[in-house]
């Protein structure tokens, strides 16, 4: 099966400024990749890599030119891909260091695999028939920016909101969420933070103790990444139940991860196929996390539709009911139009809407 794959970049612009403890983003750029078989003309499989600057193992200079480096290899293996033997033709010839190309190649050939729909996995939701609970976002801001944001979402029926916090005043974030447990209790609205691992060692306990007193169902990595012990402790003692998410990144063999989860024992594990490796990788966490009892959901990386697709019809191939973090569809004013629409704080998968992806045919490489 000589399976051939092109690339592209597209640059992605939000409608607003998006601010996060690491920066206010305005735009990100995804590659977009394309997998054809010349033996099976009109069938085409989509992927999308990005990684996220600041963050992403590969968010490197030269990503571009390693992107293309793998293409060109996989393409003079000229590679017999099926289910059976993905996996292991993805370790084969993609490097550990390139997780987003691992993530992006994957969704790919599994769309690729499965007669080139959009359709990476097959279950209810990619169905049209059932849709996936989520978590409305609240970005950075000042305090009456956030309070839009949450009205926002909360006449789009979100009844889980997740805001960040950890770089602007902690008195006027405690404010915010203060706002909207004084209106509604834990059982009506439930309140997700996350820190990005801005707060510090010598602050986090007191900061955690104050969060407490507005009933969060969790913080998403309250310190940054690399303080095992200090982290263990907060998982076992902080008054918030602590979820881990930028602890995964960079951590790609099976054992190590079973190490690290067995050390830290934390409520929650937050899964980002595009900064983990993929759904391969996503799957040995989830399997892990299952084995001592931690919970996990799922969190899109700012990818345009083509990634959130594939991420969400991988999440809903679990019996998974905790709300799901894929409410980014709707951040870019020129993203590709797609079936995917949010309903009620769910998302669904229309099949009466049409894909449209439009990208320059002369853009390939």
């Amino acid at each position: 099966m000589p399976l051939r794959i092109v690339f592209q970049p597209y640059t992605l612009h939000f409608r607003m400024e998006a601010g996060t403890s690491r920066g206010v983003l305005t735009q990100k750029t995804s590659w977009i990749l394309k997998v054809t078989d010349e033996e099976q003309p009109g069938v085409v499989g989509y992927g999308e890599c990005g990684p996220l600057p600041g963050l992403s193992v590969d968010d490197i200079p030269d990503f571009d030119v390693q992107l293309a480096e793998v293409c060109e290899l996989f393409n003079q293996l000229d590679l017999e891909v099926f289910p059976f033997n993905l996996s292991i033709i993805l370790q084969q010839v993609i490097p550990e260091h390139l997780p987003s190309v691992r993530f992006g190649i994957e969704m790919a050939l599994l769309d690729f695999m499965n007669g080139g729909q959009k359709v990476p996995y097959k279950n209810p939701f990619s169905k049209g028939e059932k849709g996936i609970p989520m978590n409305g976002l609240i970005w950075m801001g000042s305090y009456d920016h956030m309070v839009r944001q949450i009205e926002d979402k909360l006449e789009q029926g979100y009844t889980t909101l997740k805001m960040k916090v950890g770089a602007i005043d902690f008195d006027q974030e405690c404010r915010v969420l203060e706002s909207v447990r004084t209106r509604f209790s834990a059982s009506e609205i439930t309140l997700r933070v996350d820190a990005n691992g801005a707060f510090q060692p010598e602050d986090v306990e007191d900061k955690l103790k104050r969060l407490s007193q507005y009933e969060l169902h969790s913080i998403e990595q309250p310190v940054r990444a690399g303080q095992l012990d200090l982290l263990a402790d907060l998982c076992a003692n902080s008054s918030v139940p602590v979820a881990l998410d930028e602890e995964l990144i960079g951590i790609f063999d099976y054992r190590k991860k079973f190490a690290l989860l067995k050390k830290t024992q934390p409520p929650f594990i937050i899964l980002k196929p595009t900064l983990l490796g993929g759904f391969q990788h996503c799957k040995e966490w989830i399997e892990i996390a299952n084995r001592l009892s931690i919970g996990w959901w799922v969190t899109s990386a700012l990818e345009s539709n083509i990634g959130l697709n594939a991420i969400a019809q991988f999440t809903a191939s679990f019996d998974n009911q905790l709300p799901q973090g894929l409410g980014t569809g709707a951040l870019y004013h020129n993203n590709f139009d797609s079936p995917l629409k949010t309903e009620n704080g769910y998302l669904f998968y229309d099949r009466s809407r049409e894909w449209n992806i439009a990208l320059d045919e002369n853009a390939w490489k």
